[in-house]
């Protein structure tokens, strides 16, 4: 499949690029026609930094932010964006001054649970929500739920790539969508036209990576 992949560079910054490759893919939620990896935006140390610095340009100033709860591996870039958050002069209630950046766990029901020792991260705090890829939304809508169960309210979201704007009134701030991946198409599996034309799926997907059927 790598011999596929397609480069796309953000349009506010050349450090910044994702790679997608076409074909048919499923998630947890979705069929999709383009696999997105944003390996390198998570993982590359200057590229995780460039993007939260455009994330933070983005927040919204009048917010407190105590905790930035990362999914699928994108702690690097949630570290970069508290220094941006904190240099900033955002606001924190947190009695060290200085922001959490926590993941949940996710056991073996796929249900996202914090533990004892990071639920005060959580309970009574104003949250930053920051996901690699956003299809659906239901990936937030659980992760909103999980958060809310803990006591914490999220201010804020902010995804690598994303197709959609906002999740139960609260916006979703992204640094790639379908405009700068060309022709991306999702669609449930019901009405997914790859399994219509007996089309097989060549991997299975999310935040993370794939994996090969």
């Amino acid at each position: 499949m790598e011999n596929r992949m397609v480069k796309f560079y953000s349009k506010e910054s050349s450090q910044l690029a994702l790679h997608a490759i076409p074909g048919h893919f499923a998630t947890s939620h979705s069929h999709i026609n383009y696999y997105v990896d944003v390996t390198s935006v998570k993982t590359r140390a200057k590229e995780a930094k460039e993007a939260a610095k455009i994330l933070y340009s983005r927040m919204p100033k009048n917010e407190y932010v105590d905790t930035i709860v990362c999914m699928d591996g994108t702690e690097m870039i949630g570290a970069f964006l508290s220094e941006e958050i904190e240099y900033g002069g955002i606001l924190s209630t947190n009695r060290h001054e200085t922001t959490y950046v926590v993941s949940p766990e996710i056991n073996n029901n796929n249900q996202m649970l914090f533990r004892d020792n990071t639920k005060p991260a959580i309970l009574g705090k104003h949250i930053v929500l920051l996901l690699a890829t956003t299809t659906t939304g239901e990936t937030i809508r659980r992760s909103l739920e999980c958060i809310h169960y803990y006591g914490g309210t999220v201010e804020w979201i902010a995804s690598v790539f994303s197709t959609i704007d906002s999740v139960d009134g609260i916006r979703v701030e992204f640094l790639f969508d379908t405009r700068d991946v060309t022709g991306y198409e999702a669609y449930t599996a019901h009405d997914c036209p790859f399994c219509k034309e007996g089309q097989r799926i060549e991997a299975m997907v999310n935040g993370f990576g794939y994996s090969r059927l």
